[in-house]
């Protein structure tokens, strides 16, 4: 059996659906991100000292 190829519709949504060309992030985005990264860091940070911590009081009693 010969495989079809995709119609000339399905080609012209494909096209369409295709992702874009990545514009530069504007200031406000870059500094979305950053606050965001940041946030998730400071987040990270916290949890392994409460983890610590708790591994500390259970050595302890």
């Amino acid at each position: 059996m010969r495989r079809h190829s995709q119609s000339h519709a399905a080609k012209e949504a494909n096209k369409l659906f295709k992702q874009t060309a990545t514009k530069p992030a504007t200031d406000y985005e870059k500094a979305e991100q950053a606050f965001h990264a940041n946030r998730e860091r400071l987040k990270a940070e916290r949890l392994a000292r409460e983890a610590e911590r708790r591994r500390q009081s259970e050595r302890t009693t």
